[in-house]
């Protein structure tokens, strides 16, 4: 089939193009595809022109920004790949304290531009992950207990939805103008109803942070260090968000106190660093600063499989015994296990409410696996999905932003007691259920096939 690509606007890549191999490539490199084009979109229009052409053309699409849709699923084989990457735009409204940011700007481009204006907003901690899918799925990072999750700062987005049998157009998620939309927008994941082509987000004022790694060689401690973090993490003083990571050879604990001193932070922290005799750092400053800091980890490992789950209820001994012997037969020296501390501040729904679902965790957890050899792939994979497996029955819930693909339940899995009204909202906005994936929401059978696209 030979299309022609005249309609579109923006940077349009074809296969056989020079630079569609570039243009191509994902940041984990498991999945690999080959789209009929890719358009760079540099503004709303042009995501606009680019639905409008893939309906007209009857291709399938899929939306594209960091790159870092774990699972492959925001490119496709022979069908188009619309990349908003290049939508970067601020602006701050000082008086009403909001920024309206672009959906193409990464984690660490967000904290950059929005801390020289003197403001924060809370973010995840990968920086080259981008913004847009990040606040679509939820958004926890080191903030989170003090400033709550991405998705709750998010006040309004600008939402290039289907139209018609053959068209598209833009329509504005507030509190007031489709309401459900911005409900679905927070928390119900990125490229199920639409594209978001702008967020408009609640502003913090930049303070200084006290931030901490602590980090214990081998494994000797990762028991008790577990059971006691477990414990005390999700009940600790608001401000204070933590995480604890442990990867073939080393224990990590990040704890980040937003707005404290250091003697503060220490004294919340002094359970854990009593355990062994942990490489303790303490830094101050301003969260632009830091995050420089928060922002490790491999960035030369291509090959990554991460599983997701959320934690209501403090592992047993059982599983966490089960954590230390995956964590003792790694299938390389980067593959890790991590946690992140709830409680705080994402108890509270914001004004409005959210397709978020997981208020009540204590804390979330991920095995992952990373490897550099492809002959390490079957290994790997198989490796992070029994410890998946094994660890499933003590949890909660999954991560709609770390899809777990191989689960059947999937849709409860991410979105609870939500997933009936998600559905609505699927069928309200894309009745034709044009933005679709492998884990997209599905559009509700018995639902009216009614678009507010108007």
């Amino acid at each position: 089939m030979t299309l022609t690509t005249a309609n579109l606007t923006g940077e349009v890549v074809r296969a056989g193009d020079d630079g569609y191999e570039a243009a191509r490539v994902g940041w984990n490199r498991v999945y690999s595809h080959y789209p009929e084009a890719i358009v760079f979109c540099c503004s709303t229009q042009d995501v606009v022109n680019a639905v409008r052409w893939a309906r007209t053309e009857g291709i399938a699409l899929r939306v594209r920004s960091g790159r870092h849709s774990l699972e492959g699923w925001s490119s496709l084989d022979g069908g188009l790949v619309i990349d908003v990457s290049r939508m970067k735009s601020v602006v701050i409204d000082d008086t009403a304290r909001t920024a309206t940011v672009g959906t193409g700007l990464t984690q660490q481009e967000t904290v950059a531009a929005l801390g020289q204006r003197g403001f924060v907003v809370p973010t995840g901690s990968e920086g080259g992950v981008g913004l847009g899918g990040v606040v679509l799925g939820g958004g926890f990072g080191l903030l989170t207990r003090s400033l709550g999750m991405a998705c709750d700062n998010l006040l309004a987005a600008d939402i290039v939805v289907a139209d018609g049998s053959r068209s598209a157009t833009v329509v504005q998620a507030t509190e007031h103008d489709n309401p459900d939309l911005l409900w679905a927008c927070r928390g119900g994941g990125g490229g199920n109803f639409g594209i978001a082509t702008s967020y408009t987000l609640k502003l913090h004022e930049l303070s200084t942070v006290t931030y901490l790694v602590a980090r214990w060689t081998g494994h000797d401690h990762l028991g008790e260090l577990l059971r006691t973090w477990q414990r005390e993490a999700p009940i600790a003083d608001e401000r204070l968000t933590s995480a604890l990571e442990v990867d073939s050879t080393v224990v990590e604990l990040s704890a980040l106190l937003h707005g404290g001193s250091r003697a503060g932070l220490e004294d919340e922290l002094r359970s854990l660093l009593a355990i062994g005799t942990p490489d303790v750092t303490v830094t101050e400053g301003a969260w632009p600063t830091i995050y420089g800091d928060v922002d490790r980890g491999p960035d030369d490992v291509p090959f990554w499989k991460f599983h997701s789950q959320f934690v209501s209820r403090p592992f047993p001994d059982e599983a966490i015994d089960l954590i230390v012997r995956y964590m003792g037969n790694t299938p390389s020296p980067p593959s890790n296990f991590f946690c992140s501390s709830f409680g705080g501040a994402v108890r509270h729904a914001p004004p409005g409410g959210s397709a978020f679902p997981h208020r009540d965790a204590l804390f979330y957890c991920e095995p992952g696996a990373a490897w550099n050899d492809p002959a390490l792939n079957s290994t790997a994979l198989s490796w992070a999905a029994d410890f998946w497996r094994a660890l499933r029955p003590y949890g909660d819930g999954a991560y709609v932003n770390v899809p777990n693909a191989a689960a059947s339940d999937w849709e409860r899995e991410y979105y609870g007691s939500h997933c009936e009204r998600l559905r609505q909202v699927k069928t309200a906005y894309d009745p034709d259920n044009v933005f679709n994936f492998e884990q997209s929401v599905p559009v509700s059978p018995a639902g009216p096939r009614l678009s507010t696209a108007r």
